[in-house]
Order: C-alpha cells, then sequence, then structure tokens
C-alpha cells in the first residue's frame, strides 16, 4: 500500500507540474508574426535593416493536454551517465536561452523575444521535470537569470548577450544561433529512451519553429543566417518547410 500511494502522488506530482510548465503553450501561437500572416513580414510590412517590425510570427510549442498523457504513461528507466548528463546540460542550455532572450527583450522591447523567452521557460521546465522524475539534481536550482553552473554556458550567455546588445538585427542572428545549437545539442543527445526522447523530440520541435521565426525576421529586415551548428542541408530544410504544430 505504502508504494502504491508513493506511485500515485508521484505520477499527481508530475501532471500537476506539467501542466503549469506546458499551460502556457495551448492558447496559441507565440513568437513573431505579421498581421499579414503566419511565417513573416507580410505585405505592406516595411523592413528596415536594423529594425524589427512589430507583431507576432507562427510558432507552436509542447501543446498542453498531449505530450502530458503521453509522458505520464511511460515507464521510467535505468538511464546511462550520458543521458542523465544530457539532461543536466539541456536543463541550463534551455535556461540560457530564455535567460538571453529575456535581457534582448529588455534591450529592445521587441515581442520575439519576450515571446519565444516564454516558450522558453516551457522547453527548460519541461526538462526539469525529467530531473524530478530521475531523482537527478538540478543544476539551475537557486540560480539567478544569467547564472549557470556550467562554465562553457556561463560564458555563452555572456557573449551571445553582449552580441545581441549592438543592433537589433545582431539580436536576432543571436536567436537563430541559440536555436541552431540547440537543434544540434538535442540530436547529439538523442536516446531511445521513451520519456527522455517524447520531450526531447518536442523541445527540437519547438527550436525548429523558433529557427524559423528568427530568420522570417532577419530577412524582413534585410539580413540573412548562415547556420553554424547545423548542416546547412539542415537549415535550408527546416526554413523551406512550413511550422509544425502538435505533438510528436
Amino acid at each position: 500500500m505504502p508504494g502504491r500511494m508513493s506511485q500515485r502522488i508521484r505520477r499527481a506530482g508530475i501532471a500537476t507540474v506539467m501542466v503549469g510548465v506546458l499551460a502556457a503553450c495551448s492558447s496559441g501561437p507565440t513568437g513573431d508574426t505579421s498581421s499579414n500572416g503566419p511565417g513573416g513580414v507580410g505585405a505592406g510590412t516595411t523592413a528596415v535593416a536594423g529594425r524589427v517590425p512589430a507583431g507576432t510570427d507562427g510558432v507552436t510549442d509542447i501543446p498542453a493536454g498531449t505530450l502530458l498523457p503521453q509522458l505520464d504513461a511511460l515507464p521510467t528507466a535505468t538511464l546511462t551517465a550520458e543521458e542523465q548528463a544530457g539532461l543536466i546540460w539541456m536543463r541550463e542550455e534551455e535556461k540560457l536561452a530564455h535567460d538571453v532572450y529575456a535581457a534582448l527583450y529588455d534591450t529592445w522591447n521587441t515581442p520575439i523575444f519576450k515571446n519565444i523567452a516564454a516558450a522558453e521557460q516551457t522547453h527548460t521546465d519541461a526538462v526539469k521535470v525529467l530531473l524530478d522524475r530521475y531523482g537527478i539534481a538540478d543544476p539551475s536550482a537557486g540560480t539567478t537569470a544569467g547564472t549557470f553552473t556550467a562554465p562553457a554556458l556561463q560564458a555563452l550567455y555572456t557573449e551571445l548577450v553582449s552580441q545581441g546588445r549592438t543592433s537589433q538585427v545582431a539580436a536576432l542572428t543571436v536567436g537563430a544561433t541559440i536555436e541552431d545549437l540547440d537543434i544540434a545539442d538535442l540530436q547529439a543527445r538523442a536516446t531511445t529512451t521513451p520519456d527522455i526522447a517524447l520531450v526531447y523530440a518536442n523541445l527540437e520541435k519547438g527550436s525548429r519553429n523558433h529557427l524559423r521565426a528568427f530568420t522570417r525576421q532577419l530577412v524582413g529586415n534585410g539580413a540573412t543566417y548562415t547556420p553554424t551548428h547545423i548542416s546547412q542541408a539542415a537549415y535550408d530544410a527546416i526554413i523551406s518547410s512550413d511550422t509544425e504544430r502538435g505533438s510528436t
């Protein structure tokens, strides 16, 4: 009986956390779409290099009420050291995306950074659910915005925020770079463990959508992006395809 009660409490706890984590994604697109239709700067919008048009761009992330039942229904596994390290890294990398975008929104007051920062919060929270599920210490526990346990991520945060504050186009390039890196790192940490694979697949889908959004804004401002972490072919395939919706 105590074992069954403990399992019910654990499952209820996961459900409660994931509802909070994923609720922000259930109300529709976030990001940055022009009023002339999803996907970029539409007709009638004047694009000026260095200036980002206001608006919202069609971006979807982990949908509430869809991923949760799938995750909660999956069994736990015995994780490898690589899988545990991967979860710890992705927890901080998703936090880095949130913190950089929040800092750049404070600098430029551009909606895309505020909206995608909110989406990134759901991403890092989703990884936190997996950390809790497996009893892995959270590297972000007690940290403030812009602070990280991994020295490499701490240095990267400082570098990206500094770059992004030089111009709005530079800030959009930073956004595309983060999503480019996120996709590459998620692919490098691919696993067949069902619950981790489910979360990673949805995080990667969100990152592809964010990459599309930042690219559209760059193009609308007369700029281009060259991928530095995924291949040019992979980037072109993402950008040429439509916004992805629903859970994997």
